[in-house]
């Protein structure tokens, strides 16, 4: 029987998908006064149709300029704040449907990161006793265990032990942030949402906590979705990069795929104002015009075709649908319709 020569072909395993959050959609209504008696209810769009997957042991990011809806998302997610439409599937149940008893068992899972580990601090209480609330809550066990618990995972976050009696105001910065951090992990999670969690830091500390979030997906089997408006922080931690721009996701992509070759206009220009180190070398800059239109009033059509350089007539009035340019690279943008 003739013998087979064997393909070196490597074939890489399925992707496990970890959460799913499809058709995602999160409205605010706007209060009326005495000078909108007569008008129709109107809303903030803060987040609209918005779907991604985060897969296990991969680090999503979550990007554009402020008021895009990023923060939004990761907060409702988790639903702390009700979403309007949608699903966010985690171990086959919709978050949105579940419980209380059953939400605080997905909680449990699920853990946030505050880009203010200061304000979400009670400045009342001991780091220790902080630290232990949530093992009270989930009735993780006793007094004595759960401060052996906190010890560890001081150590765990780069924190020493006599931290434990000290008050919010006696840490620095990048100090309260790793305490925000050891507050989310202390329940053993498998997804963290981040929400800016090294914006308010300096250059130096910054890549210190970076550090450590990689040090830690990696011995904890954690997957983050890390929301910033930084591409050069998504950059340096991201697998894969989602680019929302007032409440939609205009383009997703694998990091390295979206910074060598970005499709969206407003991708390219995002990109067009990060530094490039290398000495010699330039990227042109693409300036946007106008201001960010209003979340309460989004321009119809493509909502990018008011600041868009290449607007098309078509632009303003039909809403561009997902196209798939590779397998993982996606797109909403008229420029790439076949």
């Amino acid at each position: 029987m003739p013998m087979t020569k064997s393909s070196n072909v490597q074939i890489e395993p399925a992707k496990e998908s970890l959460l799913e959050v499809k058709q995602l959609k999160k409205f605010f209504p706007v209060k009326k006064n005495f000078l909108h008696l007569n008008k129709e209810k109107t809303f903030v769009q803060a987040v609209n149709d918005v779907s991604f997957t985060l897969y296990k042991g991969e680090t999503y990011g979550l990007v554009g300029e402020s008021g895009c809806g990023k923060s939004t998302t990761g907060r409702t997610i988790l639903k702390l704040t009700d979403p309007t439409e949608g699903q966010a599937i985690y171990n086959g149940s919709n978050i949105f449907k579940l419980s209380e008893q059953e939400l605080r068992k997905v909680r449990q899972d699920i853990q946030m990161v505050f880009q203010d580990p200061y304000s979400s601090l009670n400045p009342r209480k001991r780091i220790g006793k902080t630290l232990e609330e949530p093992l009270v809550i989930h009735n993780i066990g006793n007094a004595h265990e759960r401060t052996e618990i906190v010890m560890e995972i001081l150590h765990t976050v780069g924190l020493q032990l006599e931290h434990y009696y000290r008050y919010p105001h006696e840490f620095s910065g990048g100090q309260r942030q790793r305490i925000g951090l050891a507050r989310a992990l202390i329940l053993n999670p498998k997804i963290l949402i981040m929400d800016e969690p090294v914006s308010a830091l300096d250059v130096s500390i910054q890549s210190q906590i970076l550090n450590l979030l990689k040090k830690l997906q990696s011995e904890l089997d954690l997957s983050f979705l890390f929301i910033s408006h930084d591409m050069g922080v998504v950059r340096h931690i991201s697998d894969r990069i989602g680019v929302m721009y007032l409440g939609r996701l205009v383009e997703e992509a694998p990091t390295d795929e979206l910074f060598s070759a970005p499709l969206h206009p407003y991708t390219q220009a995002l990109l067009s104002a990060v530094p490039v180190p290398k000495l010699g070398t330039k990227r042109e800059r693409v300036i946007l015009k106008g201001d960010l239109p209003s979340p309460m009033n989004p321009p119809s059509g493509c909502v990018f075709h008011t600041r868009c350089p290449f607007v098309m007539e078509r632009c303003k009035s039909e809403v561009p649908q997902k196209k798939h340019k590779t397998m993982e690279h996606h797109v909403a943008c008229h420029l790439y319709d076949e």
